[in-house]
C-alpha cells in the first residue's frame, strides 16, 4: 500500500511539533489574531450561510407564501382623479366687463393655496357627507380573512353565493344593501351594530349584545324606541349578517378628508389635482364629483355674496328715496298751484343747479359711507376718506345757503322746492340704475375655479400591488432569516474551532479530531450489545480515517508533552460528559501501540466508565478492586487484540470512588504500571461533574483536555482549566474533537486544523 498525502495540506511531520505555550513565540498567544479583527472573513460568512441554508430557505419561503397570501386576500383600493383650474380674475370678464363701477363689490382672485384647504374644509366635505349621507355605513359581514376576497370572486349580480363551509351568517358574494337612513340615540352613534336579513324581505337589527333595536321590512320605514332607518333595498341570504355603523358627522368628514388628495399639479400653474381613494370604485368616483360640485357652488356664492349684500342695502333705500320724491313733488307742485306760475331768474337757476349738485354729492357720499360702515370701523381711511369729502361739501352748501337767504322768500321757497325735487330725483334715478347694474352683475357672475376633469376612476387598483408585496416579503423573508442566523449564532456561544480556545485560553490545540462515521457506527453496535471481542477499534478497523490520522499526529505530539515529565503517563479528561475522551484514549492508545509501544490504558473513571464493553471484556477485576485489595495485580493487567496494548478495568463500581482513588493504593498502581509500560492512559471522569480527575492529575505526567465542536461554551472549559489548576494540576493542551468537516466553513479560511490521507492500491 502507498500513502499519498494531499497536496494542499501541511506534511504530517511539520503538524507534529506542538505550538509552544511562549507567548514570544507568537503560536496561540492571544494577541496573535489581532491583525485580523479588521478584517471580515467572507469564507466564514459563506460557510454560516450554507451551514443555515435550509432555515434560510424555509424562512424566506415562508415569508413568501404569506406575501402571496395576503396580496391575494387584501382588498383592492381604486383611485378616482380629477382637474380643476383656478383662474386668474385680475380684471372684470364676460358679462360684467361693462359694469366697471361695480367691479370692486365682485372682489379679486384666491390663491391656489387657499382654494387647495378649502378643497379639504369641513364647509365642503361636510356639504358632501350630507349629501351622499356618508354618515351611515352598511357593509356585508364577511368571514376573517379570506371571506372579502373569496366574495370578490364568487359574488354575482343576481343571486348571493352559497355559503362556504356551512357558515351561512357570513356573507360570501353578491349581497346587497342600500341603507338610505339610520337614526340612533347618541349613546348608539359610533357603535358598530348588525343588520340580519330574515325570511320574507324583513330585517332585524342588533346591537353588540344581540339585543333587537328595531325590525322591519325592506322599503318601508321603521321607527322604533332606539332607532329609525330605512332599508331601500336588501338583497341577501336568509341569516346573513351587515355591519351597520351609524357615525358622527365629524368622523365622516375626517374619513372622507382621510382618503382624499389635493395637490397643485405644476408649480404656478393654477391647476389643482384632486384624488379619492377607496374600495369602491364606483362610489369613489361619486364622492370626488360631489366634492368638486360643492366646491365650485361656494366659489360661485363667494364671488357673488359681496354684490348680494350691496343689492341688499340698496333694496332697503329704494322705498325711502321714492317716498322722499313723491313728497318733493307734492309739495313743489301745491306751491306752485297756490303761488302760480314762478320764473326763475339766471342767478336763481345757476344756485339751484349749484345747490342740487351738492346735495346729491352729499347724499352719494352718505350712502357710500353707510356701506363701508358695514365693513369697517370710522377709523378706517376709507370711511374717514369719505368724512372729508362730506365736510368739504357741506362747507360749500353752506355758502350757497348764504347766497340763496339774499333772494327774495318767493324765489327762496321755490328754489327749495324745487331742489328737493330735482335732488330727489336724481339720487333716485342714480340707485335705481346701480341696482339694476348689481342684479345683472350677481346674474352673471361665474366662480374663478372650473372642473377642467370630471372624476373618472381607473380600472385597475392602485393597492395591493402584488408583485411588490410578494418581492418584498421576500426580502423581508431574507432579511429575517438572516436575523435569525444572527441571533442563533449570538446565543449559541460555543466553541466551534480550535483557534477559538487558543485565543481565549492561551493553550495549545494538539490535535483536531475530525468526526468519523466508522465510529459512529462501531458505537452503534455496542450499544445494540454487540461487543468487540475482536479488538474491534477504529484505529485497527479503519486505519485511513481521518480521525485515525489525526490521532497519529497526536501521538507524535505526545512525544514532546511528556518529555519534560518524570512520569510517562497522560491523564485524558474532559470539562462535561459525551465529548469523545474514552474514544480519544482508547485510539490513541492503539496508535501508540501500533508504533510499537507498551501501551496500559486504565479506566479510572469508577462511576460510569465503559472501555470494558468496547474491548468485550467483564469490569470485574479492575482498579477499585485493587485499591480495595480483593484483586492482585496480575489480574488487572488484561491484553487486548492490539499487539502491546493492556486495559485495566474499572472493576466493581464502588460507593466511595473518590476516596478509592485518594489512596495510597491507587498512587502505587499507577507507579506500578508505568513501570510495566512505555506509556500509561488514565481515561478520567469529566472535571465539572466530579473532583476525581484533580486527584488522578496529580498522579500523572501530563494532562490533556478533549473539548468537542459545538458542546462547550468558552467559559466552561476556562472553569475546567481553573478546577485543574486549583487542584495543583497543569494542563498541557486541548485535543479538539467532533470536526464536522461536511461544515463549509472549515472549507474557507481556516488553515492548519486537519490533515487528509488517501490510500490507494
Amino acid at each position: 500500500m502507498r500513502r499519498e498525502s494531499n497536496p494542499n495540506a501541511p506534511s504530517a511531520e511539520a503538524s507534529a511539533n506542538p505550538p509552544s505555550s511562549n507567548p514570544s513565540s507568537g503560536s496561540y498567544a492571544p494577541g496573535r489574531h489581532d491583525r485580523d479583527d479588521d478584517f471580515i472573513n467572507l469564507g466564514e460568512i459563506i460557510a454560516t450561510l450554507l451551514e443555515y441554508k435550509w432555515l434560510i430557505l424555509g424562512v424566506s419561503t415562508l415569508a413568501v407564501a404569506i406575501g402571496v397570501f395576503v396580496a391575494l386576500v387584501s382588498t383592492p383600493v381604486y383611485r378616482s382623479d380629477a382637474l380643476l383650474q383656478v383662474e386668474d380674475k385680475s380684471g372684470a370678464k364676460g358679462g360684467i366687463a361693462a359694469l366697471r363701477d361695480v367691479e370692486a363689490v365682485l372682489g379679486d382672485s384666491t390663491s391656489v393655496t387657499a382654494e387647495l384647504e378649502i378643497l379639504r374644509s369641513r364647509m365642503i366635505l361636510g356639504r358632501v357627507v350630507e349629501r351622499l349621507n356618508l354618515t351611515v355605513v352598511a357593509r356585508p359581514d364577511y368571514a376573517p380573512i379570506i371571506g372579502s376576497a373569496y366574495a370578490r370572486r364568487a359574488g354575482n349580480a343576481d343571486e348571493p353565493a352559497a355559503p362556504l363551509l356551512g357558515l351561512s351568517g357570513y356573507a360570501w358574494g353578491g349581497e346587497r344593501i342600500s341603507l338610505q337612513s339610520l337614526e340612533v340615540p347618541a349613546d348608539l352613534v359610533g357603535l358598530p351594530l348588525t343588520l340580519i336579513a330574515l325570511e320574507g324581505n324583513r330585517f332585524r337589527l342588533v346591537d353588540e349584545d344581540d339585543i333587537v333595536i328595531a325590525e322591519g321590512t325592506v322599503g318601508e320605514p321603521v321607527n322604533a324606541d332606539r332607532a329609525s332607518l330605512f332599508v331601500a333595498e336588501l338583497l341577501a341570504r336568509p341569516g346573513t349578517r351587515f355591519n351597520v355603523v351609524r357615525r358622527s358627522e365629524a368622523s365622516a368628514i375626517a374619513d372622507l378628508r382621510e382618503a382624499m388628495e389635493v395637490r397643485e399639479r405644476a408649480r404656478q400653474s393654477n391647476v389643482i389635482e384632486a384624488a379619492f381613494t377607496g374600495p369602491d370604485s364606483t362610489q369613489a368616483a361619486a364622492i370626488l364629483n360631489e366634492v368638486l360640485n360643492a366646491y365650485v357652488r361656494q366659489n360661485v356664492e363667494y364671488r357673488s355674496a359681496e354684490a348680494e349684500s350691496t343689492l341688499k342695502f340698496l333694496e332697503v333705500q329704494l322705498p325711502e328715496l321714492k317716498n322722499q320724491l313723491d313728497t318733493a313733488e307734492a309739495a313743489y307742485n301745491s306751491y306752485r298751484q297756490t303761488r302760480g306760475s314762478i320764473d326763475l331768474t339766471m342767478e336763481t337757476q345757476s344756485m339751484l343747479t349749484s345747490v342740487v349738485k351738492v346735495d346729491q354729492d352729499i347724499v352719494i357720499l352718505q350712502q357710500k359711507r353707510d356701506e363701508l360702515r358695514q365693513r369697517f370701523t370710522a377709523e378706517h381711511p376709507q370711511v374717514q376718506a369719505v368724512d372729508s369729502q362730506i365736510a368739504r361739501l357741506r362747507a360749500l352748501r353752506g355758502t350757497l345757503d348764504k347766497d340763496v337767504s339774499r333772494l327774495p322768500s318767493t324765489q327762496q321757497t321755490a328754489l327749495r322746492l324745487h331742489r328737493d325735487v330735482e335732488v330727489s330725483t336724481a339720487l333716485y334715478t342714480n340707485l335705481l340704475n346701480s341696482t339694476q347694474q348689481l342684479r345683472v352683475a350677481r346674474a352673471g357672475t361665474v366662480g374663478d375655479v372650473r372642473v377642467i376633469d370630471n372624476a373618472v376612476t381607473a380600472e385597475l387598483p392602485i393597492a395591493p400591488r402584488k408583485a411588490l408585496i410578494v418581492l418584498l416579503s421576500g426580502v423581508l423573508g431574507g432579511l429575517a432569516s438572516l436575523g435569525l442566523v444572527w441571533a442563533i449564532r449570538a446565543l449559541r456561544v460555543v466553541v466551534e474551532d480550535p483557534e477559538t480556545i487558543e485565543r481565549e485560553l492561551a493553550l495549545p490545540v494538539y490535535a483536531t479530531v475530525p468526526e468519523s462515521k466508522a465510529e459512529e457506527e462501531i458505537d452503534r453496535r455496542i450499544k445494540r450489545g454487540k461487543g468487540m471481542s475482536e479488538g474491534e477499534l477504529l484505529a485497527v478497523t479503519h486505519p485511513d480515517d481521518s480521525a485515525v490520522e489525526s490521532l497519529r499526529s497526536l501521538r507524535t505530539t505526545l512525544h514532546f508533552a511528556l518529555l519534560g515529565a518524570d512520569r510517562g503517563s497522560v491523564l485524558i479528561t474532559g470539562a462535561a460528559p459525551g465529548v469523545g475522551k474514552s474514544f480519544i484514549s482508547k485510539n490513541l492508545a492503539a496508535v501508540l501501540a501500533q508504533s510499537g509501544k507498551r501501551v496500559i490504558i486504565v479506566d479510572a473513571d469508577l462511576r460510569k466508565g465503559h472501555i470494558h464493553k468496547e474491548f468485550g471484556l467483564n469490569r470485574a477485576g479492575g482498579v477499585s478492586d485493587y485499591v480495595s485489595g480483593n484483586a492482585p495485580l496480575e489480574v488487572l493487567l488484561r491484553p487486548t487484540a492490539v499487539p502491546g496494548l493492556t486495559v485495566v478495568t474499572t472493576g466493581q463500581i464502588p460507593p466511595n470512588p473518590s476516596e478509592l482513588l485518594m489512596h495510597q493504593r491507587f498512587a502505587t498502581l499507577l507507579q506500578t504500571l508505568e513501570a510495566l509500560c512505555d506509556v500509561l492512559i488514565v481515561d478520567a471522569p469529566p472535571v465539572l461533574a466530579v473532583s476525581d480527575a484533580a486527584i488522578i492529575g496529580r498522579l500523572t505526567g501530563a494532562t490533556l483536555m478533549v473539548a468537542r465542536a459545538g458542546r462547550h461554551p468558552i467559559g466552561e472549559l476556562e472553569q475546567a482549566v481553573k478546577r485543574l489548576g486549583q487542584g495543583g494540576v497543569s494542563v498541557k493542551g486541548f485535543v479538539f474533537n467532533g470536526l464536522d468537516l461536511s461544515r463549509q466553513r472549515h472549507r474557507f479560511g481556516y488553515q492548519g486544523y486537519h490533515y487528509q490521507y488517501k490510500y490507494s492500491a
